[in-house]
């Protein structure tokens, strides 16, 4: 199989899908591997890399695009690419399409197959390709978060963990998964007040037993949500539904009662959000002010952080599409479930439930 590693033009996007190692253990196994020339620049990897461990470098995405079975990426693809698609090609990367009507509608013209990082499923239900990611994005929403209640950057002044004398910022997280467990770990460390909002009592219990003492855990209901608004200093929005659209937590109407200057930080921003007045923001221009209340509703968080956040993916991807290159896709998908999981699109059609639900498409299973 010939597998196209093309460079990711999404804003402020400097991570890389392929990593040499698997370039290496790609052409180890006999396939061709093109890497659009300047593709690693952005996590720190050089095109030499690259071709001393048997990659190819092209000079354009137009020629990864047009000879490759296997585009593998790390965001949605993006309008100027979806003409570059053809039926029967194969697109590994993240896609989101609950939270975008007109990236699901447009790539359904093109014929491609999407094979979607963030609904592959393990053996036991979690979502290994969205873990990095999220680990990521919740270490990064408290550093954010830091630096957005800065006076300067029209917070409310205040310091994480305080001084002596000087109570430290009330932290609410709405979500105990991934993002929000790596968020309470991190903003803990600064000696800040957290608490965790979840509807999963055993998750609460889990997360009440390893976290130090300044971490609290609630059961999130309407009141409970309110209540901790008002006190907030800090919220980061971290719920998720696999595929489908993030429920809306935070009502326009609660910005209203909360403190002016008051970060909210939607890392489900991109699945659609779980704040009414997100909308997706980019790191050249990440914050926006609704109510007196910051917003911080970056779409790519961890892309910042390219070299992490690059490495800690590739480490969990290329098993995967090793499979997809050695087996193909249906094989591949018969002897692993994960990998039909993560098939969201095939031939014109949606093949995962939650996204035809949610904009009215018509569901057809996918069957290798």
């Amino acid at each position: 199989m010939i597998i196209g590693v093309p460079h990711e033009i999404k804003q402020d996007e400097y991570r890389v899908a392929l990593i040499p190692v698997g370039a290496e253990e790609l052409t180890a196994a006999g396939h061709t591997v093109l890497v659009e020339r300047g593709a690693g620049m952005g996590s720190g990897i050089p095109d030499e890399l690259y071709e001393e461990n048997g990659a190819e470098i092209v000079e354009t995405a137009e020629e990864v695009f047009a000879r490759a079975d296997m585009v593998i990426k790390v965001k949605e693809p993006q309008p100027t690419e979806w003409a570059l698609l053809r039926p029967g090609q194969i697109l590994f990367t993240y896609f989101h399409f609950a939270a975008d009507e007109k990236l699901t509608r447009g790539f359904l013209e093109t014929g491609a197959t999407a094979v979607a990082y963030e609904t592959l499923e393990g053996p036991h239900g979690q979502l290994p390709l969205l873990t990095p990611m999220s680990e990521v994005a919740g270490r990064m929403s408290i550093q954010e978060g830091a630096k957005y209640l800065e006076r300067p950057q029209l917070g409310r002044g205040i310091l994480l963990g305080g001084v002596p004398g000087v109570p430290p910022a009330h932290i609410v997280i709405l979500g105990g998964g991934v993002v929000g467990k790596n968020a309470a770990q991190i903003a803990a460390g600064f000696q800040a007040d957290v608490v965790i909002l979840d509807i999963n009592v055993d998750r609460l219990r889990y997360l009440e037993d390893i976290m130090p003492a300044n971490v609290n855990t609630l059961y999130s209901d309407r009141h409970n949500i309110r209540a901790e608004l008002e006190l907030a200093d800090l919220v980061i929005g971290a719920v998720l539904i696999p595929g489908a659209r993030a429920p809306v937590l935070v009502p326009r109407s609660a910005l209203s009662s909360m403190k002016p200057g008051a970060v909210l930080i939607d890392v489900a921003v991109d699945q659609g959000g779980c704040i009414e007045t997100t909308r997706p923001t980019t790191h050249s221009d990440p914050t926006f002010v609704v109510d007196g209340v910051v917003h911080y509703c970056v779409a790519n968080m961890p892309g910042a952080v390219g070299r992490t956040s690059t490495y800690a993916l590739c480490n969990v991807t290329l098993p995967y599409a090793l499979k997809l290159a050695n087996q193909g896709l249906k094989a591949a998908c018969a002897q692993s479930h994960g990998l039909l999981t993560a098939v969201n699109v095939h031939e014109g059609e949606v093949t995962n439930r939650a996204v035809a639900e949610t904009f009215g498409i018509e569901f057809k299973e996918f069957k290798p």
